[in-house]
């Protein structure tokens, strides 16, 4: 009798989908949630054919040649620039990703950000928390206006075709957006949406919301010269990846007003953040939790088991993010 493929869960995740997951495969765990090295995710790796990755784990040359057991790492997440996936198609390794599962999840948090960035919420509510509310004035905490103002959206994917219709329809908006290529009329019209240059949307837009894969081509896509051409009213959005932004030149520009502010989930480098962005008051920061409803969490670690379930047992991967034949995939 044949034994179980092995796999790896690289973080802790649902116990429920760990429980399936134990039903197809001899599963080892990180049940403490311990985060790995890169030399300690390749020693746990040996022997595994799969892994479960969240996407803090880098999956490299280096590390396949290390791990020549590995055939399918599982990403719980949309995003997977953690993959080298050249890399991974040369060695016959295939990647997954979860995609879909957190469209909805992400598009009402990148909204629910853009409007405490817009309404000074989290800097209004350290003043109170630290007593120093003590009367009304006018202009106490005055911020920028969401509803009927212009919405502008880098990177026109799902996740951003949810938030402009979030703002057309339940805002009255006027959506503007950019993308590598331009959306079909159809789907321009389902979002309410307008397709303009990238200079003109960073000019034109009282709210520009990032929400485009990086890439090392992405890399910096916002830094100080694109700054400088927006709205000193304007707030910027960041719920894509870090490293998209120029958290340095952001802070910078934070910090002299050049814009009114900025909402962020994800960081150059993160967990650490600059240092800076930290000593800005119009900046909302969170710990990158766009799709953080325990639901989601579910559907994307689920999605991810049914990626292992299938590759391993002889079937196409669900959402692949590579392409192999049957003769350069890594055989058992």
């Amino acid at each position: 009798m044949n034994s179980k493929p092995r796999i790896l869960i690289a973080r802790a995740i649902s116990p429920e989908v760990v429980s399936t997951l134990q039903q197809h495969f001899d599963v080892t765990a990180n049940p403490e949630d311990v985060a790995w090295s890169p030399d300690e995710l390749i020693d746990r790796l040996q022997g595994m054919d799969g892994v479960l990755t969240t996407g803090s784990q880098r999956i490299d040359a280096a590390l396949l040649a290390a791990c020549p057991q590995l055939k399918i790492c599982a990403n719980m997440a949309v995003g997977y620039n953690n993959f080298d996936v050249a890399a991974m198609t040369a060695a016959g390794v295939q990647g997954t990703n979860a995609p879909d599962v957190l469209t909805e999840t992400t598009a009402d948090f990148g909204f629910a950000l853009l409007m405490a960035t817009a309404r000074r919420i989290s800097e209004s509510e350290h003043y109170l928390r630290a007593g120093l509310w003590k009367d009304w004035r006018y202009d106490l905490f005055a911020g920028t206006e969401v509803h009927g103002s212009t919405l502008g959206i880098l990177g026109m994917g799902r996740i951003g075709q949810a938030i402009a219709k979030r703002g057309a329809f339940g805002f009255g908006m006027n959506v503007i957006y950019h993308n590598r290529s331009q959306l079909q009329p159809a789907l321009e019209a389902e979002c309410k949406a307008r397709y303009v240059g990238k200079e003109e949307l960073l000019q034109t837009a009282d709210h520009l919301v990032l929400v485009l894969p990086y890439t090392p081509e992405a890399h910096h896509t916002i830094g100080a010269a694109e700054i400088a051409l927006m709205k000193p009213t304007a707030t910027l959005i960041n719920i894509a990846r870090g490293g998209i932004v120029d958290d340095a030149a952001l802070a910078k520009a934070l910090a002299a007003r050049q814009i009114a502010a900025a909402g962020l989930d994800v960081f150059e480098g993160e967990p650490a953040v600059h240092p800076d962005l930290l000593e800005v008051p119009n900046v909302v920061l969170t710990p990158h939790i766009a799709s953080a409803t325990a639901p989601t969490r579910l559907a994307m670690a689920q999605l991810a088991a049914d990626n292992l379930i299938a590759y391993l047992g002889g079937k196409a991967p669900v959402t692949p993010v590579n392409q192999l034949d049957a003769a350069t995939r890594r055989q058992k």
